[in-house]
């Protein structure tokens, strides 16, 4: 008996070692194999920095070196020169120079995801979905999201001229943009009515949720409650992600905002709502569209898979990864896809985006209305000489006569001033439709 458990054990001990032994030499020929692509790269640096016809710079070429080898990865993963890096470090805070869009690479070609509100894009009417074919007169064709950003940046008020094809232009124009000092207001608060509210949340900065906080506080002391909330996503870029988790925690009770998981499979990164917080129960919907990304797509696919929310609009745009930005010794930096997003239920946001639950496209009022006013059927009250209603006044003009309006102000004469409120869901069909749904939701609960 003690002679087959002698063996056993030194079975076990032999087959660990096997185990062992074969790893190693695993790992030994990978470092062998990458040692000898180093030295390959080594060395023609080497013939270069001797041979080449003009003197060289190493550090430039090192540089380029690197850039090359990174842009056999996906568009988000860059090499960060010192000047960009400390550029870029400075972008989150909230304010920062340059010309306030938003930037990405779609079809080899570089795109706007969204101008940022407020800034010197914006104001120049630069539009998400535009395609910036050069800058100052050269061709984007090739550039990385990190060189397009280097070369429309400037001295503060110095111009840069971009070369932007739309939908609808027969040839690209030209945009002439000061650069300028841009200052993000994230939060943007507007009060429609009734107690119902609405807030636009442009990008995710460091004081993104306790700006919206500020927002329902002030929304609150009018109205003692809030009896529902458009939170407003559209063309929203993204931005940090403790921002976006914070503002889906406010809403949520328990369960899951967002999980990433990297290369290892195993490792998977999930973050939980917290308990301890304070009740946000009223009704809520999330307007998103084809160019809300990242941290925008985490709230509204944490917000919808809890079902907390109703996600109306258009399918968002897809910017699904994660990236870690990593400072070298230099002072250059890597900023590096480490992981993918996923949401609550397990689905990848990566090239997917966020499917509302109610698609609304945005629509022109104006036209619409127009339209409807062509198209109206007349009523018996529009007939001429029709016997009146109990409760009918006599009007100089026949009903069929006036105006149709989407949104109808209870007294309005034409005459009156609308609060920002009415003005918003008169020009904008997907914020009145969120809000009629908002007003829908409390009927029903009756």
């Amino acid at each position: 008996m003690k002679n087959k458990k002698l063996v056993f054990v030194i079975g076990l001990v032999v087959f660990l070692s096997s185990l062992f032994l074969n790893r190693q030499d695993k790992i030994k020929a990978y470092a062998a194999e990458r040692y000898e692509d180093l030295q390959l790269f080594a060395k023609v640096l080497n013939l270069v920095q001797q041979y080449y016809v003009d003197e060289v710079d190493t550090k430039k070429l090192i540089y380029g070196g690197i850039k090359g080898m990174l842009s056999e990865l996906d568009p988000h993963t860059n090499f960060l020169a010192k000047d960009i890096f400390k550029e870029f470090e400075s972008e989150t805070s909230g304010e920062f120079g340059g010309i306030g869009i938003e930037i990405t690479v779609r079809e080899g070609v570089l795109t706007v995801i969204s101008p940022i509100e407020d800034t010197p894009a914006w104001k120049q009417g630069v539009k998400a979905g535009d395609k910036i074919v050069e800058i100052n007169g050269e061709s984007t064709k090739g550039l990385s999201l990190v060189e397009a950003a280097q070369k429309m940046r400037g001295k503060l008020g110095s111009p840069v001229k971009l070369g932007i094809f739309r939908e609808g232009f027969k040839e690209p124009k030209v945009f002439s943009i000061k650069r300028g000092k841009v200052k993000i207001q994230s939060v943007k608060y507007t009060d429609l009515g009734g107690g119902y509210a609405y807030i636009r949340v442009t990008s995710f900065i460091e004081n993104t949720a306790s700006d919206i906080r500020r927002s329902l506080k002030k929304h609150e002391d009018k109205y003692k409650a809030v009896k529902g909330l458009v939170i407003d996503l559209r063309r929203n870029p993204g931005g940090l992600l403790d921002q976006a988790v914070e503002v889906s925690d406010m809403f949520l009770e328990e369960g899951v905002i967002v999980s990433t998981v990297g290369r290892n499979q195993k490792e998977k990164e999930v973050i939980y709502a917290k308990h301890n917080k304070e009740k946000n129960e009223y009704p809520l919907v999330v307007l998103i569209n084809e160019y809300s990304a990242s941290a925008s797509e985490i709230v509204a696919g944490a917000l919808q898979d809890n079902k907390r929310a109703l996600i109306m609009g258009k399918r968002s745009f897809g910017k699904g990864s994660v990236q870690s930005v990593v400072k070298l010794g230099d002072g250059s930096g890597l900023k590096l896809t480490v992981a993918r997003y996923y949401t609550p239920s397990g689905r990848s946001i990566q090239a997917e985006g966020v499917t509302p639950d109610v698609q609304v496209d945005p629509i022109n009022t104006k036209v619409l209305e127009k339209s409807i006013m062509k198209s109206r059927i007349k009523r018996e009250a529009d007939i001429k000489g029709h016997l009146l209603g109990e409760k009918e006044q006599k009007l100089k003009k026949n009903d069929s006569d006036q105006p149709f309006q989407l949104w109808w102000v209870e007294g309005n004469d034409d005459k009156k001033k609308l609060t920002l409120g009415e003005k918003l869901l008169k020009d904008d069909f997907q914020v009145l439709q969120a809000y009629n749904y908002l007003k829908a939701w409390r009927i029903m609960k009756r």
